[in-house]
């Protein structure tokens, strides 16, 4: 894998989550990648297949802009945060992060809503959740795989079939 190109820079995350009283899973990216802060939602990368796979595993047309995505989430109970507050990081790549803050799920999400699973969006996310937040909170994640463009070995139809595991707790 080359090493990631560009400056290193620190990055405040400036999404808030996505929630409601009714959202039952918590799905956890590592830090909103510069398209998702430039646009202002989270996975806002067009790239980015987060969406597609949610709306194929909800049995909707995916969402095209922040309203909708945000519909989507609300509509079939799945919240939306990122594991990491702040860091240093080379551009988008996961990889790069040093200096991680993390965010404080429970006071964001978890004392306002009944979530009663935690899925973390890719590898990066799972590790930094595990090492940061798993210890404070007890409570495990499972890990799905990156719908990121930088996995593209992974195909659209293999991602809604991994994350068919978060459908049972949406129809709880």
């Amino acid at each position: 894998m080359a090493a990631p190109k560009g400056p290193a820079t620190h990055v405040d995350s400036p999404l808030e989550p996505v929630f409601d009283a009714h959202s039952r899973v918590l799905m956890l990216g590592t830090m909103p990648s510069p398209k998702s802060r430039e646009v202002g939602y989270h996975y806002g990368n067009p790239q980015n297949r987060f969406w597609r796979v949610m709306a194929a595993i909800c049995g909707e047309e995916p969402p095209t802009c922040r309203e909708e995505c945000r519909a989507l989430a609300l509509l079939h109970h799945f919240a939306l945060d990122d594991v990491l507050r702040s860091c240093t990081i080379v551009g988008a790549s996961d990889a790069s992060i040093r200096d991680a803050v993390p965010n404080d799920l429970r006071a964001r999400v978890l004392d306002h809503a009944p979530i009663r699973a935690i899925f973390c969006t890719g590898a990066a996310s799972h590790r930094l959740y595990r090492r940061y937040i798993e210890p404070e909170l007890g409570i495990p994640a499972t890990r799905l795989p990156s719908t990121s463009p930088a996995n593209a070995s992974w195909s659209l139809p293999r991602l809604v079939e991994a994350y068919g595991v978060v459908k049972r707790y949406l129809q709880e």
